[in-house]
């Protein structure tokens, strides 16, 4: 099974997550910090990462080379609300809140 981490303070985007993937048979774990989310990245090792910018404790896209350089092998998924770059590259991509489900269904390969 397909392990999705979501590092995001939104509680309902959390939900809207794991409902969105549950069904396609993906395990999805979400931390509502940078910290417990930088925790959990390392004990569950996922293929999947959607992190946050602007979180409670720091700004999620300043973890962006650890999680390259430690993780290579899962995709990351920088969101944010405010401010996006238009630019991604092969081993990271940048989505703008709202996500939009079907722009969802073509990052995650089954």
């Amino acid at each position: 099974m397909k392990k999705i981490l979501l590092i995001d303070d939104e509680q309902d985007f959390g939900v809207l997550m794991k409902s969105f993937f549950a069904p396609k048979n993906y395990e999805v774990y979400h931390a509502l910090t940078l910290s417990d989310g930088m925790r959990i990245l390392d004990e569950v090792k996922p293929d999947y990462i959607f992190l946050d910018n602007n979180l409670p404790d720091g700004l999620g896209w300043g973890k962006t080379e650890y999680i390259l350089v430690n993780h290579p092998t899962a995709q990351l998924n920088l969101i944010s609300a405010y401010q996006v770059p238009k630019t991604s590259a092969s081993s990271f991509r940048i989505l703008e809140k709202p996500l939009v489900m079907e722009e969802l269904n073509k990052i995650i390969v089954e």
